[in-house]
């Protein structure tokens, strides 16, 4: 967990340090205040684009020098950090005690999981925010998933822009690039399998409670890795006409079920997917902890709000010592029901 973060002209935060505890950290203030800036500038310390997704250069302060800097120490005397400077505002610069790493590198010092009002849509949303949603999930439990995400990526956008050169594509580079997605593919497409057994069997032996219980499968693209240069090869004329690549891991979607009901989330009530959603996220975060013997960093924002008072009661007790959550609000009437031991701060301004 993190004991320190240092922002230094982040969003609208020119200097900002604070001091984390071990449990919850309760960010309040008005809206702009920039409470949400500062759980993506915690979820940039994680391989990723962040909670947001957004361009780095879009992050620098508008005042500001024209980078930025998001610095933690962790307990165990670890200082990892990640910023930009104003000659690269788009390169971003990543180290850990002080030696530049590549950004995937994070995964392997801090695990952070997110929720936040936009995800409301995840399940009525196109099929690549479940994937993305279920990389995130699947990198908690395998550091390596984010190398292999973005080998795959690399040799995937080679060979499209093979596939659509005017002249004949030299075969063996095809082979090669291939041989590279299906070798990559393979170890993404196992990660995520092994990622939605393990949580679709926790959430199935769970017992009903506040927040719906989800059931998990993976659809669309349900190749085996060992095959997948075999139909890479078998479908270039078709990708070369469709102009990208209509076989492989890229092409999977997490369908996602309401367990209680029998009934797929995209059809379910707008508080039944959120109260799915969270489910999910506990419950993954129990398996993380258990799995990897250290429970995630959870950036909760403005997630008490969205509750009715049982549940939200319910959500404070099953997180208390559960490891670091960082969460928002406006008001900090919503957060009554921890006591005194979270650590509360109010924003203004930056």
């Amino acid at each position: 967990m993190l004991t320190r973060l240092v922002l230094t002209d982040f969003r609208n935060h020119a200097d900002l340090t604070i001091a984390a505890g071990p449990g919850f950290i309760v960010l309040t203030g008005e809206n702009g205040a920039g409470k949400t800036n500062v759980l993506e500038a915690v979820s940039l310390l994680a391989p990723g684009r962040g909670l947001r997704r957004a361009a780095l250069g879009e992050m620098a302060r508008q005042a500001g020098a024209g980078g930025l800097g998001v610095a933690a120490d962790l307990i165990g005397d670890v200082a990892i950090a990640t910023g930009t400077q104003a000659a690269a505002p788009e390169r971003r610069i990543v180290r850990v005690q002080g030696s530049p790493v590549a950004a995937t590198a994070l995964a392997e010092w801090l695990t952070v999981l997110w929720l936040t009002p936009a995800m409301d849509r995840l399940f009525v949303e196109p099929a690549g925010e479940r994937r993305r949603f279920l990389d995130r999930l699947t990198l908690a439990l395998a550091s390596g998933h984010a190398v292999h995400a973005n080998r795959y990526e690399a040799a995937m956008r080679a060979r499209n822009r093979l596939l659509a050169e005017d002249v004949p594509p030299d075969r063996e580079w095809l082979s090669a690039l291939e041989a590279q997605m299906a070798e990559h593919g393979a170890a993404l497409d196992t990660a995520r399998r092994d990622t939605v057994a393990a949580l679709a069997e926790r959430l199935a032996g769970q017992a009903e409670g506040p927040f719906a219980r989800a059931g998990l499968a993976l659809e669309g693209w349900t190749g085996a890795g060992a095959t997948l240069a075999a139909d890479l090869a078998q479908s270039r004329a078709r990708d070369a006409a469709a102009g990208r690549a209509l076989v492989g891991p890229h092409r999977t979607d997490l369908a996602v079920t309401h367990l209680g009901k029998g009934q797929a989330a995209g059809l379910c009530s707008t508080g039944e997917q959120k109260a799915l959603l969270l489910g999910l996220i506990l419950a993954h975060a129990d398996l993380v902890a258990e799995r990897t013997g250290s429970p995630p960093v959870l950036l909760l924002d403005e997630v008490a709000a969205h509750l009715d008072p049982v549940r939200r009661a319910a959500l404070f007790e099953r997180l208390a010592g559960k490891g670091q959550v960082w969460m928002t609000g406006t008001e900090d009437a919503l957060f009554t029901d921890l006591g005194r031991g979270a650590v509360r701060l109010t924003l203004g301004g930056g």
